[in-house]
């Protein structure tokens, strides 16, 4: 019985790791994520499909060192969860799913001659990550969040007017934002004094 104890205090709960996924996030990645793809919605109809192509594919790399900027203008510290967390390094690795991924839609957009491809691409790929955050942080808003992304994404996609579609798809997005940012869960305050 004392060596499963000893097991216990070094192997933590899958409860504990998640909480140590959660501590560390903050909404700064939505926030950017809200205002890349705002920025998307509204250059859309102005650029040429080149553009478009280019503004999505790079400019999706710049929701990360965004959201860290965010972070240090509003003095919070960002951290990341140890890399010794399992629940650290699945969310991670999930994130290279979503990078091989890529290549696929940019293939399928040149195929077909449709930027508007690239951006649905884009959207929902980018939308996939929030299935391992949902369930590192232990937050059902992260599959909501993707499945409800994915599926607006693709009526978008459908329906709307062929010069308006890169705008309907961004703002759709940028609804699946404020949606999850007003949802998430939130690490815990720490209490003064404790």
């Amino acid at each position: 019985m004392p060596q499963r104890t000893n097991d216990l205090a070094l192997n933590p709960s899958l409860r504990d790791l998640r909480a140590n996924f959660l501590a560390t996030s903050t909404q700064s990645m939505p926030i950017a994520g809200i205002l890349f793809w705002a920025i998307v919605a509204v250059a859309a109809p102005h650029l040429n499909p080149n553009q478009l192509s280019l503004l999505v594919l790079f400019g999706s790399g710049s929701i990360f060192p965004l959201g860290v900027l965010i972070d240090k203008l509003t003095e919070r510290r960002f951290s990341v969860a140890s890399a010794a967390n399992p629940v650290m390094q699945m969310f991670m690795q999930s994130l290279g799913l979503v990078a091989l991924t890529w290549p696929l839609v940019i293939l399928a957009a040149r195929q077909a001659h449709d930027a508007n491809l690239i951006v649905l691409g884009g959207a929902i790929l980018m939308g996939i990550v929030w299935i391992p955050y949902g369930w590192a942080a232990d937050d059902p808003v992260g599959l909501q969040h993707a499945v409800g992304r994915g599926v607006l994404s693709y009526v978008a996609f459908i329906y709307v007017p062929p010069s308006y579609k890169a705008t309907g798809i961004a703002c759709v997005v940028v609804l699946a934002y404020l949606y999850s940012l007003l949802r998430m869960r939130r690490p815990p305050t720490p209490i003064a004094g404790r």
